[in-house]
């Protein structure tokens, strides 16, 4: 299957099904000299893994990552970088209906249209299980970062129309509750709202929102491999994602000129904006402020409730899907976010530094 790779220079490419032996990532170009072991990795797993609240899929999958190559006396080498997450919980059985039609809001039928056949064990390459190794990958890249000094943060900005104030929003919160949302009277809300869909055997959507803090100005390419492209693939590329937005995003169109265009000013002998609608990107090309987005993901497909579809000899039918499902993915992918974010940042990073002949100069002498 093409399409599996992702980077340029810090390149990462992900294998595995959902209910298969296992899935997993390999990671070249990670520059050698980064003191990194396997708990590094897991934390972040740790708040993706499944089965930690009542809006998680029950499947109880530890997560557990092992590092398989690229890693001597504790410091990455330089070379690939090989991770294995073991599928413990497989219950294949309960998708063995689903081989015969189409589940509505899923890629089964896009598989079959393309592939001529498909692993319909909990959707295989399509399955939400596959991010489980994209954050892997995003946390070396996330401590290669924090070396530089810059951090990535996600959190869910909104369940449906429940929105946190942002204006009173507390990223110290975001992790003491199951929605990770920086607001505890939003949470409330968010919660009551997706238990009741959840008793009615339906699913909720909402927004991650992302913050990169310490982003040096200057990093990014004008034309198509701006930034802001760049950020919107990966992002776009994390499944159920049907809209990105950078900085102001879709208000950009309400604004005139003079009030969507972020004014310079120095501060402190520092370039700096007055505002940020722009999202710390201008022209494709970091401008030194914090990075600002958005990705906004849709209900989860796989309901309980009754559906209409087809089956593969194109007859309609009625459905009710099994198995075990996220009432809503919003939880489990703000670390999915971080993660992809950070893999992109990274890798334009490294490729900036050939952006200057001085630069190159003084790196070689």
């Amino acid at each position: 299957m093409a399409g599996s790779s992702f980077g340029n220079i810090f390149k990462i490419t992900t294998w595995g099904e959902s209910h298969g032996r296992g899935i997993g990532v390999v990671v070249d170009g990670c520059p050698a000299g980064i003191e990194l072991n396997e708990e590094d990795i897991q934390v972040y797993l740790d708040r993706r893994k499944p089965g930690q609240s009542k809006f998680t899929t029950k499947r109880a999958e530890s997560d557990k990552v092992e590092i398989l190559s690229g890693i001597f006396e504790g410091k990455t080498t330089g070379t690939p970088i090989s991770m294995v997450i073991w599928n413990e919980d497989q219950h294949s059985k309960d998708y063995g209906d689903i081989a015969t039609y189409y589940r509505p809001g899923h890629a089964d039928y896009t598989f079959d249209a393309k592939y001529g056949f498909r692993d319909f064990r909990g959707g295989g390459r399509s399955s939400g299980r596959e991010t489980a190794a994209r954050v892997a990958a995003g946390a070396i890249a996330i401590k290669a970062l924090k070396s530089l000094g810059i951090t990535v943060t996600a959190y869910t900005e909104s369940i449906a129309d429940i929105k946190i104030d942002t204006t009173n929003a507390d990223i110290s919160l975001r992790d003491t509750n199951a929605l990770y949302m920086p607001d505890a009277d939003a949470y409330k809300r968010a919660d009551e709202y997706v238990t009741k869909l959840m008793s009615d055997c339906d699913s909720a959507g909402g927004v991650v929102a992302c913050v990169v803090e310490g982003m040096p100005a200057g990093v990014g390419e004008p034309v198509f491999d701006k930034l802001d492209a760049n950020l919107g693939k990966a992002l776009f590329s994390i499944g159920a994602v049907k809209a990105v937005e950078i900085g102001a995003g879709t208000n950009a169109a309400l604004m005139p000129g003079s009030v969507d265009n972020d004014s310079f000013k120095i501060d402190n002998g520092k370039v700096t904006l007055t505002s940020n609608n722009g999202g710390g990107i201008l022209g494709g090309i970091s401008d030194g402020t914090d990075i600002f987005l958005r990705a906004t993901f849709k209900a989860t497909p796989s309901i309980a409730k009754q559906q209409r579809t087809i089956n593969r000899d194109g007859e309609e039918i009625d459905i009710t899907i099994k198995g075990r499902h996220d009432p809503l993915i919003v939880p489990r992918a703000v670390v999915v976010v971080e993660a992809m974010t950070a893999v992109t940042i990274f890798d334009m990073l490294l490729m900036n530094m050939s952006s200057r002949i001085d630069r190159i100069k003084d790196f070689y002498r």
